[in-house]
């Protein structure tokens, strides 16, 4: 979240009386500003790429593609409340860590909830965006509605699918909503190792290995083609190139 007391907010909407609903109520808060206003999702993914929207407004029921499956496309979102007239999609949108679920048509007294809600949230101390890189053993993830404080040394691989990541750790699975890549530049060089685009390694975890595959206990992974050089000059260290 960002540091400043003015929040950039973004809407996503493709009925453009609910966007003007939204600016509406935001008028009424002069900390925040709205940047923009799209009817469809595709237009947004510049805008939201460059980092700079604070709060997005984010509609369910859109054509081409629905709200959920877009926000499930975002590497880093930002605090997203959702809109709808449809109830039916609670679970599904909680599942995605969404910071409210507001039906249509939406009133101010409970858009103000929202905003207090968020503000609160804007309120918590910032995450350390690469706390292990500067020394710290430890690591924070967030899954299942909570954050997560992790021991780096405690966690064993970390697995790419769909739109999420699952850690596995010595003790248990966490399903986090990130890129593979973000969490790799999150984590100690020399105690991680992207063997497959797919998999990250904690390298101490290795138990054997070929050119072709390594092994953690019972577990075997396959190293993908693109990375077989780097993995092997890595787990070889004296063989020459």
């Amino acid at each position: 979240m960002s540091d400043h007391t003015t929040y950039n907010c973004l809407i996503i909407d493709d009925e453009p009386i609910a966007i003007s609903v939204i600016q509406e109520h935001l008028g009424a808060f002069k900390n925040f500003t709205c940047l923009k206003g799209y009817t469809r999702a595709v237009e947004a993914t510049e805008l939201l790429s460059q980092g700079h929207i604070d709060l997005l407004f984010l509609d369910i029921n859109m054509p081409g593609i629905s709200g959920l499956d877009f926000l499930r496309s975002l590497s880093n979102p930002p605090a997203v409340i959702l809109t709808t007239a449809y109830r039916d999609f609670a679970v599904d949108a909680f599942d995605l860590n969404v910071l409210d679920y507001l039906l249509k048509p939406i009133s101010f007294e409970r858009f103000l909830k929202s905003i207090n809600k968020f503000l609160k949230q804007s309120a918590a101390p910032p995450l350390p965006q690469n706390p292990d890189k500067a020394g710290n053993p430890h690591i924070l993830l967030k899954a299942d509605k909570k954050i997560h404080k992790m021991a780096v040394a405690d966690i064993v691989f970390a697995e790419s699918l769909d739109n999420y990541i699952i850690v596995t750790t010595t003790r248990q699975k966490l399903i986090c909503y990130e890129s593979l890549s973000h969490l790799e530049d999150r984590l100690p060089d020399r105690d991680f190792l992207r063997i497959h685009r797919s998999f990250l390694i904690n390298v101490h975890k290795i138990t054997a290995f070929t050119s072709a595959h390594l092994e953690i206990n019972d577990r075997q992974f396959t190293i993908g083609r693109n990375y077989k050089e780097a993995v092997l000059k890595r787990l070889l260290p004296s063989t020459s190139d």
